[in-house]
């Protein structure tokens, strides 16, 4: 299900989501809003899980996993 809403944006976005819907970069204006309001979900959630991590403390097992993943050069990934 779909609900239609209204909402007032600057001359400036729109003619930037116009730009994305012509160039085949976005399906609709609707599109491009839908996509811009899902990133900035996932971007909260990603915060949250920040803060909790952050809040308990270091992880032994994780600190080690994230050394190394960190000496892993990227052309061995492919």
């Amino acid at each position: 299900m779909t609900t239609q809403i209204a909402v007032r944006l600057p001359d400036e976005l729109v003619e930037m989501v116009d730009r994305w819907v012509r160039s085949g970069r976005a399906r609709s204006r609707a599109d491009v809003v839908a996509r811009a309001l899902e990133r900035e979900a996932r971007r909260e959630l990603a915060e949250r899980d920040a803060a909790i991590l952050a809040a308990s403390g270091p992880d032994r097992d994780l600190d080690g996993l994230a050394r190394y993943a960190a000496s892993v050069p990227m052309d061995d990934l492919d």
